[in-house]
């Protein structure tokens, strides 16, 4: 494996490749990375991991700072699942100043994570977009990119961003991960005490909750969302959302083409969850 610091470097590793399959992540790797990890190994002939923590996606107050970094654990996960190229740039060589910036869609980027999170959406987009740049600028052919459907809303405007600026970067969907409780695997989950992760499980029992009910033909949206809250009563929920894969609001679900999604806080840790019907 080769470890890249700076994007000239990366550069000359990427210029005569064939296949590519990449997975931007910001570290703290676990088996829900590993998952993405694995299936652009099976699927590409190069495997291609970033890792960094983007402070633009981060807002004054969230957690920076305090994001888990495990940078040596994360250079031996990578090892051990055949990834290629591991690229960690410094925040100095993707950034500068005064420099132009990408904006989220007025209304799909500034809705719920969107509205709770204002301009969180504009650092996910600019990261991404650059990373996008960088493993096609001497490319002419197709490459993928990996991303889990945990982060739901941010894989929707990063497919739009891909359709609008005409990329040339396939968007690969990957299923959620989750522990044998049923807790969606996050990087944040090691925030959490014992007690805290137990709690947790209200969100995914809810959505279990919700797929029954779906499948006993319950489709009104007020319905499953009041079972959901129901289950969910002992968490500080900050929504709980029905839409389209478009993100439209929707007041019945449509199957194939509904996600419930999930924010809540567990004491001072917050965590999304979704369920794509």
């Amino acid at each position: 494996m080769i470890i890249v610091n700076s994007v000239e470097e990366l550069l000359k590793y990427t210029r005569d490749l064939d296949s590519v399959g990449f997975v931007p992540t910001m570290g703290a790797l676990h088996q829900g990375h590993l998952s993405l990890i694995k299936r652009a190994r099976d699927e590409n002939s190069t495997v291609i991991v970033s890792i960094f923590v983007n402070p633009t996606q981060f807002l004054e107050g969230e957690d920076l700072d305090k994001y888990p970094r495990k940078e040596l654990a994360d250079i031996e996960i990578c090892k051990r699942a055949g990834v290629d190229i591991l690229f960690m740039p410094t925040v100095e060589s993707i950034y500068f100043k005064d420099e132009l910036r990408i904006e989220a869609p007025a209304i799909r980027g500034f809705i719920l994570e969107g509205a709770k999170r204002a301009g969180h959406f504009n650092g996910v987009l600019q990261i991404v977009m650059k990373l996008f740049n960088i493993i096609s600028y001497n490319r002419p052919k197709k490459f993928r990119a990996y991303f889990g459907k945990k982060d739901a809303q941010q894989l929707i405007l990063i497919e739009q961003m891909v359709k609008d600026y005409f990329l040339n970067v396939e968007i690969i969907p990957c299923e959620i991960i989750r522990d044998s409780n049923g807790l969606a695997l996050s990087s944040r989950n090691a925030y959490l005490s014992k007690e805290e992760k137990e709690q947790a499980l209200a969100i995914s029992r809810s959505l279990k909750r919700a797929s029954k009910l779906i499948m006993q033909g319950v489709l009104d949206t007020k319905k499953i969302e009041k079972e959901m809250r129901e289950v969910m009563k002992s968490l500080d929920i900050e929504y709980i959302a029905f839409v389209d894969r478009n993100f439209k609001k929707q007041e019945r679900i449509e199957l194939k083409n509904s996600i419930i999604l999930v924010a809540c806080r567990v004491n001072n840790t917050r965590l999304i969850d979704n369920i794509w019907i």
